[in-house]
């Protein structure tokens, strides 16, 4: 696929404006209180990678309205002493945390990796083990989860499933192998929209890794791509033809450039100019949006696949720059 959205000049200036609720803060504020109340401490059991150079914990922490969420730490066998800077990871859309033999990157470099799972998914790639205990009740949706009680913000699965990101962060810090000061939020699609919202709403983050990002910039999406999971959304309001104000009013809540609006932490992007799932666009109204300090990896020739390897490269060399480096060992 060629390039089809705006050119890399009018993608630098892109800066539409943000559609958001007057009551956005206090939403996610009171969501999230409401969660921490009710949030069990996490619970690390020792965990069998089937490797030499790692370790892992399997994880079951509190996510949204307290519901358990599953997860990994993973990190160096011979790590040095001390506490190790720490990447947390969201997944991009329909995979889980699938086995520690998956994430295997981040501990060979020197980190300690923790790996949400993603409640209602994990079955379109990897394995997931948490169900989405909000799923009955919320109307009816396309299949997906995108539409899943879309009707109202309350019941917006999104609302659960970036609660849960914040609370992973909480939750990553408890472990005695991570250091509380260098925490980074990181995840590709999917994953990178919630990296947004846990750079803005948790408050221990220290760096940004924000990959091709998801959930941003609805409605210029649905204009200039039919790919999944974007597809959701156009099928649903196909049926339900007089749903638009209600849809667009609960996106508002989760759209990732109001939350890069709100976020300060040192962040590096990445962009595929020829991605029809996350067009370059829509990840440019949220980059051009983030308020604290940040930089963009721009791949020309690629599509959703830009986050591989040369980007993780890249994530490296900036996160030695800005401090959050692992010790040598």
């Amino acid at each position: 696929m060629a390039q089809f959205d705006l050119s890399l000049d009018e993608l630098r200036g892109y800066r539409p404006a943000i559609e958001e609720p007057a009551d956005f803060d206090a939403f996610w504020a009171d969501t999230l209180q409401a969660s921490r109340e009710r949030a069990a401490e996490p619970i690390f059991d020792e965990a069998d990678p089937r490797v030499r150079t790692v370790r892992a914990a399997d994880v079951t922490f509190g996510g949204f309205d307290g519901q358990p969420i599953k997860a990994w730490v993973i990190w160096p066998r011979h790590a040095p002493d001390g506490r190790l800077p720490t990447i947390v990871e969201y997944i991009g859309y329909g995979g889980g945390r699938g086995h520690p033999t998956d994430w295997l990157f981040w501990a060979s470099a020197g980190y300690a990796h923790f790996v949400m799972d993603t409640r209602g998914q994990g079955s379109a790639w990897l394995a997931g083990d948490t169900s989405d205990i909000e799923s009955t009740g919320t109307g009816a949706q396309y299949p997906g989860v995108m539409t899943r009680g879309i009707l109202d913000p309350g019941t917006y699965y999104y609302r659960r499933l970036i609660a849960d990101a914040v609370l992973a962060v909480e939750a990553a810090r408890r472990h005695p192998v991570v250091d509380r000061q260098r925490l980074v939020v990181a995840g590709v699609s999917q994953g990178g929209g919630l990296a947004l919202a846990a750079a803005a709403l948790a408050g221990e983050v220290r760096a940004a890794l924000v990959d091709v990002p998801f959930l941003c910039h609805f409605r210029r999406a649905l204009e200039v791509t039919d790919k999944a999971p974007y597809d959701e959304l156009r099928h649903y309001l196909r049926t339900h033809r007089t749903a638009e104000a209600d849809v667009f009013r609960t996106l508002g809540y989760v759209d990732g450039r109001s939350f890069a609006a709100r976020a300060s932490v040192p962040a590096l992007f990445s962009v595929g100019l020829e991605d029809q799932v996350t067009p370059p666009s829509t990840v440019f109204a949220a980059y051009n949006a983030y308020a604290g300090p940040k930089d963009i990896r721009v791949w020309p020739f690629s599509g959703h696949e830009a986050p591989e390897l040369q980007q993780h490269l890249e994530q490296l060399d900036w996160l030695a720059g800005i401090g959050l480096a692992p010790p040598p060992g």
